[in-house]
């Protein structure tokens, strides 16, 4: 499975979000620590879902970062985050 499948599917079937963008910024990371040369390594991942409401910064991020685990251990080496409600 392509890694932007893999997180796209991870992240729908656990937030459930209402609005998501998945930015691929591995070409900006080329030659660089974590670079498998896949161009699927470097991420920027956008949310917006109702699971985390009531939740601290740390915590969204947290749960996130569990839920993309199989990303990670698939060769995902950087991700940024920006997690909100709606």
């Amino acid at each position: 499975m392509h890694m932007d499948e893999l997180i796209k599917s991870l992240v729908e079937e656990n937030l459930h979000p209402t609005h998501m963008e998945l930015i691929n910024e591995s070409h900006k990371h080329a030659g660089h620590a974590g670079d498998n040369g896949s161009g699927q390594t470097h991420y920027k991942l956008i949310i917006v879902s109702e699971a985390y409401k009531g939740l601290s910064r740390i915590e969204c991020h947290r749960i996130t970062m569990i839920i993309l685990d199989k990303a990670f251990k698939a060769g995902l080496h950087a991700l940024s985050l920006k997690l909100s409600t709606p």
